[in-house]
């Protein structure tokens, strides 16, 4: 697929209400900006798109766990912002378990469901991207996510494709449920 450009987003969290968060929260995002074969064209078989979303998804989930930095991952999301002249489904064919399955490679496995976001809009369009611990859905204090707010994408010809990882969960968690530490990570649920 031609790619237009990537973005890498980081965000780190150092306090909370006031609360000092003993290790940083850090999100990373990377947003690859391609061009969408079908913009404008209905497509009944949109294969391709699946199958261009391996490399890309590998591409920018290295880059995103890269911008982590010394931090392991803990938790994974995925999106897509389709250009008006595309249909939200060439969002969803670029994230499907190809995808999905080089997020996980990446960030060095994970059994649980990996939470994402598909729609359309113009340029500047915000989208938030859910995240979720990456070995048990059910762990509460991971359940988050990130907005971005990409300025020049997606134009109506293309799609942008999202990867999102973070160290950690939200910041003064405090909701009960499954904690991380049992974890059991064999059905990705707990």
């Amino acid at each position: 697929m031609e790619l237009r450009k990537i973005y890498t987003v980081v965000e780190e969290i150092y306090s909370d209400q006031g609360q000092k968060v003993n290790t940083p929260l850090r999100k990373v995002a990377v947003v690859a900006v391609v061009k969408n074969p079908y913009a404008g064209v209905y497509q009944e078989d949109l294969s391709y798109l699946i199958e261009e979303s391996k490399e890309i998804g590998r591409k920018i989930s290295m880059m995103a766990v890269e911008a982590m930095g010394n931090y392991s991952v803990e938790s994974y999301g995925k999106g897509a912002l389709v250009g008006l002249a595309g249909e939200q489904e060439h969002g969803v064919a670029m994230l499907t378990n190809i995808f999905g399955e080089e997020l996980r490679s990446a960030v060095g496995g994970g059994v649980a469901w990996i939470p994402s976001m598909k729609k359309k809009g113009a340029a500047g369009t915000m989208i938030d991207v859910p995240l979720a611990h990456k070995d048990a859905l059910y762990v509460r204090s991971h359940l988050d996510g990130m907005t971005l707010t990409l300025s020049d994408a997606p134009l109506d010809d293309e799609i942008a494709i999202i990867s999102v990882i973070a160290n950690g969960g939200r910041p003064n968690s405090r909701l009960g449920g499954l904690l991380k530490e049992d974890i059991v990570g064999k059905d990705g649920l707990r």
